[in-house]
C-alpha cells in the first residue's frame, strides 16, 4: 500500500543512510522501524493518589480579599495613565 508521510529532513537522512548501510530499501527499513515501534512495550502509568485534607473554614474573607486586589489593580491603572504609559 502506498501513502504519503511527512518526515523531518534530518530523520529522513538518517533513515536513508541506515538503509544504505544495511543494503535494504528505504521502504523496507521504514516498515521494520514502524513494526518495532508498534511492538515496543509502553511503560505502564502508575495512578497517583493525592490525599484530601480538610483545612477547615477560611480564616480570611475571600470576597474582601478579591475587592482589595481589584482596588489595587485600579490604582495601578490610574497611576500608569497619569504617567501616560
Amino acid at each position: 500500500m502506498r501513502t504519503t508521510l511527512r518526515i523531518d529532513d534530518e530523520l529522513l537522512d538518517e533513515l536513508k543512510e541506515r538503509a544504505r548501510a544495511e543494503g535494504i530499501s528505504l521502504a523496507e527499513l521504514a516498515n521494520q522501524v514502524l513494526r518495532a515501534g508498534l511492538r515496543a512495550k509502553r511503560p505502564s502509568r502508575k495512578r497517583v493518589r493525592i490525599p484530601v485534607v480538610d483545612m477547615g473554614p477560611p480564616k480570611l474573607d475571600l470576597d474582601r480579599a478579591l475587592q482589595i486586589a481589584d482596588d489595587l489593580e485600579n490604582e495601578e491603572i490610574l497611576r500608569k495613565l497619569a504617567l501616560r504609559k
